[in-house]
């Protein structure tokens, strides 16, 4: 075997201990927080209308998987539906933003105004729009997605450096040739800083769009329903369940975005 290769294995072989580090000491962290949350619940008698016990709510979450799954399927179709839509509108409107200057200095300060806007103020506005089903949530987390998406992919795209673009222009590389190969490349690290903070932005809005107006399921719509009843340990389940699916959609994209951007300093310095 070369020094080289032996080289190569080693890195990788560190890389992944630390990792496997990492992950141990937040799981370590997250079961001592739970332990103390348990401790105290249980030492002071805290009523179960205030703080249930982390074990009351695992053995809810474990009774209530049906409902659960009915919930989270009513709200994950207005997530998906509006994380698609807003994020797909905003990186086409950033190319033509970028394509013609004009439209930047129009429609940058008013996407900042739009972005301003308290969710729980637009939400019923959606619903009377597109009813009640899971369309009107979809339109929530359009609008609160594509104006994250656009700021970011403007930036991105004018980031590729004079240099590179001279030396396209000297290839005599047309705006598609260099918006294909060089200016969406350097683009990649800003749109996927988007696409993580839209994908707990689209659980947010599609959630608080549910308090306002939904079939009798979806997760906003349990939560204000079980608050009403006092039984917060299904509150909890349902809060776990919003948590547990935002961490997996950021993690996806984290996952997909170290293997699209791994040239990027920021991923090549921890290897």
């Amino acid at each position: 075997m070369s020094d080289r290769r032996a080289l190569a294995i080693n890195t990788r072989a560190t890389a992944a201990w630390r990792k496997a580090g990492d992950v141990m000491a937040s799981a370590l962290f997250g079961l001592v927080v739970l332990a103390f949350w348990e401790g105290v619940t249980r030492g002071f008698n805290v009523p179960a209308v205030i703080l249930p016990a982390p074990s009351a709510i695992v053995a809810r979450f474990a009774n209530s998987l049906p409902t659960l799954g009915v919930d989270f399927v009513q709200t994950i179709k207005g997530v998906l539906a509006g994380y698609i839509i807003g994020n797909v509108a905003g990186l086409l409107v950033a190319i033509l933003i970028d394509r013609t200057p004009f439209l930047q200095k129009g429609l940058l300060p008013l996407g900042n105004l739009v972005s301003a806007l308290p969710i729980i103020a637009v939400a019923p506005i959606m619903v009377m729009w597109f009813g009640f089903d899971w369309p009107s949530k979809a339109a929530v987390v359009v609008v609160m997605t594509f104006f994250p998406m656009l700021v970011n992919a403007v930036v991105g795209l004018s980031a590729a450096g004079a240099l590179e673009r001279d030396l396209m222009s000297t290839y005599a590389a047309s705006w598609g040739t260099q918006l294909l190969k060089l200016r969406l490349p350097v683009a990649l690290p800003f749109i996927f800083n988007a696409l993580k903070i839209n994908s707990t932005l689209s659980l947010i809005g599609a959630i608080v769009a549910e308090f306002f107006g939904t079939p009798i399921v979806g997760i906003g719509f349990r939560i204000s329903t079980e608050v009403g009843r006092m039984s917060l340990d299904m509150v909890w389940a349902e809060i776990a369940l919003a948590a547990i699916t935002g961490s997996l959609l950021y993690a996806a994209l984290s996952f997909v975005e170290r293997k699209m951007t791994f040239w990027h300093p920021s991923f090549r310095k921890r290897t």
